[in-house]
């Protein structure tokens, strides 16, 4: 994985957790007018009813008051929803400006106000603490956040026995870094429970006000969600010791993101908690938000400077850093303007890619093979496959739950309605969901049939059954991988859009209907596909024979569902269809009888010469090189015929199929070596001429001869 990739992959990350932070102001709680006027006619020196009273008193609680200021504000009336429902799209953009305006109105009128309204809540805050003080209450805080470590401390120290056994436990293969991985994760959740033991039990252990209860508890779960990110940072990434490191990447750049993460994560929660407090305190929403968008430009400026800064950056290259700001920059604007849902669909746009793309690289790094210093390319294990996709699946679904929950889509009124909208939204998540179950099916058959060509790409021992076997395997293992692909892509894409409301009877009916026309208009290309099922039925030929059909001859490299791939020895590659390959002669099954002829001359000794060739088998077979190859040796059968001017004698061999042309060359070599040394003489054609006794009569004879000739014609 390369540095620019974990680069960009952590900023998007980052990017989430900047849209949460700058999320603060409009999920904050609002709170309703302090204080309520007495009715009229009634004296005020008359008591009410105790009831009266009762509910007075809980009116006047500041939490009450924010709760139904904020389901007041969360629940439009009916009228409104129905009109907004019907509106058509021009007028919703109208009115989504509309409320653009005012929210930043709103924010504009909150700014003169936020002083006097900070200083309000603090003489609230001030009375509140009066009987304990603001001082002693922090060092409360301190206290139960020091107690926590504390009773954290002695868990570390009552199982540093366990530490070190966790440090040393071995990582050579797949299962055991998986069980590294479960056991490094439990212990760090034994430290998260036990801070939260110390810090929040012990709290909880006695009776406080209610708003005191509630601020001091704010901000210990704070502490807890603080310490929870830790322990989860350095589970994945584990900058201490690169041994345990989930994610890939350097030590440094382990470290940077730790920070990083950290420092937003605790950011964020005690920004959230100390809005929620003034809240409750009487700050208004609009200066809350005003708030929270100040405390976004500080998230804002970390995502900026981690862009810039991250260890994967690539100095000179700033056209990305520059986008990915701009990146940033638009959510918090987006923010700003309370534009919720194009917010939270730019997040899961850039987030979603992004998390799959780490997950990849995670478990790839984490269930890489054993001895693999990094992940390597081939095919993944099954493993791999199904937590690779199961994860990748799980952030889907969490991504539109998240946009499900963002913009308002309640799945209960949906499930309910029964309009071409509310059908359509069902069929798409349904789709969705058959296309990940199929996707995560596919990943893994295919994973298992990549294995398995994996283990069978080596034949071991030639002529076993064995061996036999993986052949047989490599050869309709890929076709079984094509032909599962095609279902599989079929029956999702029938029953997805099934769920989208469209009858695939028709369509299956159409389907039918069309694949006969296409059968008689496309007959060669059937029987091509029906051809190829029968030769590999019936075992014809496999991956890595040699076979011969016709004119084309060669090494079968590989198949397709119409075509064989046939290589041939000086090097051509033949694409042959099943259905013109007829009868195919397999060269390399079982065993061959190659035959050798040679020529000697006539006073040759026959004997000496079977003999001779007899010994030469003998030594073929005993040599380590060519005895394994020979079933049969070398052995002479006869005379063969008497030609011209040689006496030709046959000799035969039986070897294993494609080594019999190495054995022969040696054999031929061994025999031209052994007929020289005994006197056995190879016969070659030769033309003797004979002429008469006296030279002058000859001559005499020829020019008789020519002068009987007729003259040549002019």
């Amino acid at each position: 994985m390369t540095r620019q990739a974990i680069g960009a992959a952590s900023k998007r990350i980052s990017s989430l957790l900047l849209a949460f932070a700058l999320a603060l102001g409009a999920g904050c709680p609002a709170l309703l007018a302090a204080g309520k006027a007495a009715p009229a006619g009634v004296a005020e020196s008359a008591e009410p009813p105790p009831q009266v009273q009762a509910l007075l008193n809980l009116l006047a609680d500041p939490a009450v008051r924010a709760w139904l200021e904020k389901q007041k504000q969360a629940a439009p009336p009916a009228d409104q929803a129905k009109e907004s429902s019907e509106q058509s799209p021009s007028a919703f953009l109208a009115g989504r400006m509309r409320a653009v305006r005012e929210h930043l109105a709103a924010l504009v009128d909150a700014a003169p106000r936020l002083r006097d309204e900070l200083a309000e809540a603090g003489n609230i805050l001030f009375l509140e603490f009066e009987e304990r003080g603001l001082v002693q209450m922090g060092l409360l805080l301190a206290g139960f956040v020091a107690l926590g470590f504390g009773v954290q401390g002695l868990f570390l120290w009552l199982t540093r026995g366990a530490l070190q056994r966790i440090i040393a436990l071995p990582l050579d293969s797949i299962a055991e870094r998986l069980r590294a991985v479960l056991i490094r994760l439990a212990y760090g959740l034994g430290m998260v429970i036990s801070f939260a033991a110390g810090s929040i039990g012990a709290f909880l252990a006695f009776t406080w006000p209610p708003l005191v209860r509630d601020i001091l508890l704010g901000y210990l779960f704070a502490f807890l969600a603080l310490r929870l990110v830790m322990v989860v940072s350095r589970f994945f990434l584990a900058p201490g010791g690169e041994r345990f490191r989930i994610v890939p990447m350097s030590t440094g750049a382990a470290w940077f993101w730790h920070r990083r993460v950290t420092f937003l994560v605790g950011w964020f929660a005690f920004c959230y908690v100390t809005l929620d407090m003034l809240l409750i305190l009487g700050v208004t929403p609009p200066a809350a938000r005003l708030l929270a968008y100040g405390a976004g430009l500080v998230l804002l400026a970390a995502a900026v400077e981690m862009v810039w800064r991250h260890p994967g950056r690539v100095a000179g290259r700033n056209a990305g850093a520059w986008l990915v700001t701009a990146y940033f920059v638009l959510l918090w604007a987006l923010r700003v303007t309370s534009s919720t849902h194009l917010f939270w669909l730019l997040v899961v746009a850039v987030g979603l890619p992004a998390a799959i793309g780490l997950t990849r690289r995670s478990v790839n790094h984490l269930l890489r093979p054993p001895g693999a210093a990094k992940e390597e390319a081939g095919a993944p294990s099954v493993t791999a496959a199904c937590l690779e996709r199961g994860l990748r699946a799980a952030w889907i679904i969490a991504a539109a739950l998240l946009l499900v929950h963002t913009w308002d889509i309640h799945l209960g009124d949906l499930a309910a309605q029964d309009t071409a909208l509310t059908r359509l939204v069902r069929g798409v998540l349904m789709a969705i969901v058959i296309l990940l179950v199929a996707d995560f099916g596919w990943n893994v058959i295919r994973a298992l049939i990549d294995r398995k060509l994996v283990e069978v790409h080596d034949l071991g021992q030639p002529d076993t059954d064995d061996a036999h076997r993986r052949a047989r395997l490599r050869t309709l293992l890929p076709i079984l991988r094509n032909v599962l692909m095609v279902v599989l892509v079929v029956m999702a894409a029938l029953m997805a859009l099934s769920s989208m409301g469209v009858e695939i009877g028709p369509l299956i009916a159409g389907a039918g209907v069309v694949g006969v026309a296409v059968g008689f208009g496309a007959q060669t290309l059937v029987r091509d596909i029906f051809s190829g099922i029968f030769f590999l039925t019936d075992d014809a030929f496999r991956i890595g024979e040699y076979i011969q059909s016709g004119n084309y001859k060669g090494t079968v490299e590989s198949f397709s569902l119409r075509s064989v791939k046939l290589r041939h020895h000086r090097g051509p590659l033949y694409t042959v269809p099943f259905g013109t390959l007829g009868a195919v002669q397999n060269m390399s099954r079982d065993w061959v009888i190659d035959k050798l002829t040679v020529g000697v001359t006539y006073d040759s000794d026959l004997d000496k010469a079977k003999k001779l060739i007899k010994q030469i088998g003998k030594e073929l077979q005993a040599d380590p090189e060519f005895g394994k190859f020979i079933i049969e040796p070398l052995k002479m059968q006869g005379v063969e015929q008497f030609g011209d001017f040689a006496i030709q004698i046959r000799m035969k061999m039986m070897t294993k199929p494609g080594e019999q042309f190495v054995i022969r060359r040696r054999a031929l070599a061994l025999i031209k070596k052994a007929f020289e040394a005994n006197g056995i003489k190879f016969a070659s054609p030769t033309v003797q001429i004979a002429a008469g006794a006296d030279p002058v009569a000859a001559a005499a004879a020829h020019q008789a001869l020519a002068a009987q000739r007729p003259p040549a014609e002019s």
